[in-house]
């Protein structure tokens, strides 16, 4: 398993000078990078490749030279101040730092129009931070050297006029070495254009790289998505963009390659032949919360079905890449989207959860039309169960089915893989009238307690022949003894190697909204009323009706 610890940062990822290299071949880095190969393995790491922090060399100084021209990495997130920066991105960044695996020259600035100095924002992000279970020596050494590097710049109603003062800033820490820049943008969806607009006018890198960040949602259909994507790729190119999907930095998600392309065993069964049908079920037991105004404008299809489930499938279905590289792997995927039906009303289920009861029976949960900052008529889904089918040679006529709801029974987010009945199988009458109940299912359960389950016939031992379907059950909580990192966590280191293979290329984007916006047409012109289903239950019945109709009977149930 791949953690974030040092010697783990240092054999898991690609090396990393060797990145820095190959990049020059994109659009995004400099040639400068390459001369200076030499330069570049003494500040982002060694020959072998591997990270070399500050906090190891003697008394953390840095010779006053090698620090003027060392490569250098500026992150800057944009929205420093808002839920998700607090929450998700400081706390990565300096688990990051805390496993080793940022390199020795880094620097951290938070921008906002907030007017707060540094000391505010480190005071800020601070109660977020936590050293791992795992290793916790020196825990507050480290984050008093991590805040050290964190600074922030006020920006003002003029963006441009912001990003032209934090590029200053950021060309006195830079030094006259190679200069790599990362700006995540965790800002309000509406002014992301014309923010990246600002930071490619004023704010790349002159000699090393420069990547984007962006959060989901990556348009609202395939015309909007397809505008924002032509104003992007008109300043910045192709290997700057990062479209991030937190659910595919999961372990089981990064395992998926994993248990397909090097176990024997599942390589030659993943097809139509053996497989009758595949499930992904992504099921939340809360209700929007407060982010009423944003899902109400959404959905359910946009906010889940669009990146995190379509790109779950796209990772499992995809036929064998020429190599572990991004872009190659990058290319399959979206092979698979492109061989995807579109969806339509046939093929499926919408639902909105009412209000209901608490599971103690002591107050009322409120319905989603009385959640804060929802219409009071609104029509917008809160599940969605529908049936994918992707025609080509390996999947022709396995349905795909997908399950996502909230105000469910339980949270849970797992891919079952359902394998077809034995042919003339010799023990049919000992499982009784139910032969579903024999079949073999391999579970991944992404969320909560990642596992990899597989379902196998047994017989119960004694003197008699009764069979059992038993569950050979691979606990990661139970296997390995070290604390799974945070999506992003993993989802940042790949974006400063460079690794692209779980952020969604413009020609994958367009492929998702191909599939589903001609549905998303028809619910809006025909305003499709959603089914109602009690907070708290299995989501509508409807959901029930359409798998029997694919001939498939939920497995998580």
């Amino acid at each position: 398993m791949w953690s974030l610890g040092k010697q783990n940062c240092q054999s898991s990822k690609r090396n990393l000078s060797k990145t820095w290299a190959e990049a020059s071949s994109g659009d995004f880095v400099s040639t400068s990078e390459t001369k200076n190969q030499e330069t570049l393995n003494v500040g982002f790491g060694d020959s072998n490749g591997s990270f070399r922090n500050d906090l190891a060399s003697t008394n953390g100084l840095i010779n006053e030279t090698e620090k003027e021209l060392s490569p250098s990495l500026s992150i800057t997130i944009l929205g420093a101040t808002g839920e998700l920066a607090r929450q998700k991105i400081f706390p990565a960044l300096f688990a990051l730092f805390y496993s080793g695996c940022l390199p020795k020259k880094f620097q951290i600035f938070g921008y906002s129009r907030d007017h707060i100095s540094d000391e505010d924002l480190q005071a800020l992000i601070t109660e977020n931070l936590t050293c791992r279970i795992d290793h916790r020596e020196n825990c507050s050494d480290k984050m008093s050297s991590f805040l050290e590097r964190v600074s922030y710049e006020p920006g003002g109603y003029d963006i441009c006029d912001g990003l032209i003062m934090l590029d200053k800033r950021m060309k006195t820490f830079e030094g006259n070495g190679i200069a790599n820049r990362i700006f995540y943008l965790s800002e309000a969806h509406d002014e992301i254009h014309g923010v990246a607009n600002c930071v490619a006018a004023n704010a790349q890198s002159k000699s090393g790289f420069t990547r984007l960040i962006f959060e989901k949602p990556f348009g609202y259909d395939r015309g909007s998505s397809e505008t924002i994507t032509k104003a992007l790729l008109s300043r910045l190119s192709e290997g700057q963009i990062y479209r991030i999907d937190d659910l595919l930095g999961k372990e089981l998600i990064e395992n998926l390659t994993v248990l397909r392309f090097s176990n024997l065993i599942f390589e030659p069964l993943w097809n139509r032949t053996f497989i009758r049908n595949i499930q992904v079920i992504y099921s939340e037991d809360w209700g929007v919360q407060n982010k009423g105004r944003y899902f109400d404008k959404h959905g359910i299809l946009r906010d889940i079905v669009q990146s995190h489930i379509l790109q779950t499938i796209a990772l499992l279905a995809m036929e064998p890449p020429v190599s572990l590289e991004g872009e190659d792997i990058r290319n399959e995927k979206v092979k698979v989207l492109r061989s995807m039906r579109k969806l339509t009303l046939d093929d499926v289920v919408l639902g909105q959860y009412k209000a209901s009861i608490s599971k103690d029976e002591k107050f009322k949960v409120a319905g989603y039309l009385d959640e804060p900052n929802v219409s009071p008529n609104s029509l917008t889904p809160t599940f969605v169960a529908a049936a994918l089918y992707i025609d080509n040679g390996r999947w022709d006529g396995v349905p795909f089915l997908i399950k996502a709801g909230k105000g469910l029974i339980k949270h849970k987010v797992e891919i079952r893989i359902q394998f077809r009945h034995v042919p003339g199988n010799l023990y049919r009458e000992r499982f009784g009238f139910n032969i579903d109940l024999a079949t073999n299912e391999l579970v991944l359960r992404v969320q909560p307690d990642e596992a990899i389950l597989l379902k196998v016939n047994n017989k119960v031992p004694g003197l008699g022949l009764q069979l059992d379907s038993s569950e050979l059950n691979l606990l990661y909580k139970d296997m390995y003894d070290t604390e799974i990192p945070d999506s992003y966590e993993r989802l940042i280191l790949d974006v400063i190697v460079g690794d692209t293979h779980l952020f969604m290329r413009s020609d994958e984007l367009a492929a998702t909204w191909e599939i589903l916006t001609p549905l998303l047409d028809d619910i809006e012109k025909y305003k499709i009323a959603p089914e109602l289903y009690i907070f708290g239950g299995r989501g509508p019945v409807g959901a029930y009706y359409l798998g029997a109709k694919h001939g498939v009977r939920w497995s998580d149930d």
